[in-house]
């Protein structure tokens, strides 16, 4: 008995072109957040602000938390916590992206996700914390500082949700091809 064609089984092996342009996609949105993570570390004191816009700056903090520093106060466990999380999701959108290589909203989606993921993964790894460095504010409210590789999750969660809508949209239109 031979084995399914790739296309049959939904799973198309790692050494094929289209899933590599998503690895591609995702490693370059893993160097563009440790260059930019570097620099700033290396240009910086921590707490230093330098002022870009009248509600943008500049600045150099650490993160040992999650998203809104979520955790932050964890005693260092939240380190491997994090770390555990992030490596699992690695794993899952490596097989999303695996099964779903001919939908490129979907994959560029998840290959967001992914540069992100890593790029704050290593810092988690490397340093026991996440560098940020871009702060936003108004006033005296701030939104918590943030990285590249958060701006990378962040637009690959947005496209997630497009996706779910495009397709649902599709579905309504023509419930045949589900």
């Amino acid at each position: 008995m031979s084995p399914a064609a790739p296309e049959a089984t939904g799973v198309v092996p790692l050494g094929t072109n289209r899933l590599w342009r998503w690895l591609v996609l995702a490693a370059l949105i893993v160097l563009l957040d440790q260059v930019t993570k570097i620099w700033f570390d290396g240009n910086l004191q921590f707490g230093e602000r330098w002022h870009i816009l009248p509600f943008f700056d500049f600045t150099l903090l650490y993160n040992t938390g999650a998203a809104f520093s979520f955790l932050a106060d964890g005693h260092g466990w939240q380190r491997w916590f994090f770390t555990a999380i992030a490596i699992g999701a690695v794993g899952l959108i490596l097989h999303l992206l695996r099964r779903s290589v001919g939908e490129p909203l979907f994959c560029t989606a998840l290959a967001c996700i992914l540069g992100g993921a890593v790029g704050n993964v290593i810092d988690r790894i490397q340093h026991g914390h996440v560098i940020d460095f871009l702060l936003f504010y108004w006033n005296t409210w701030f939104f918590p500082a943030f990285n590249i590789a958060d701006v990378s999750i962040t637009i690959g969660a947005i496209l997630l949700v497009l996706d779910e809508l495009l397709r649902m949209r599709r579905q309504r239109r023509n419930p045949s091809k589900g």
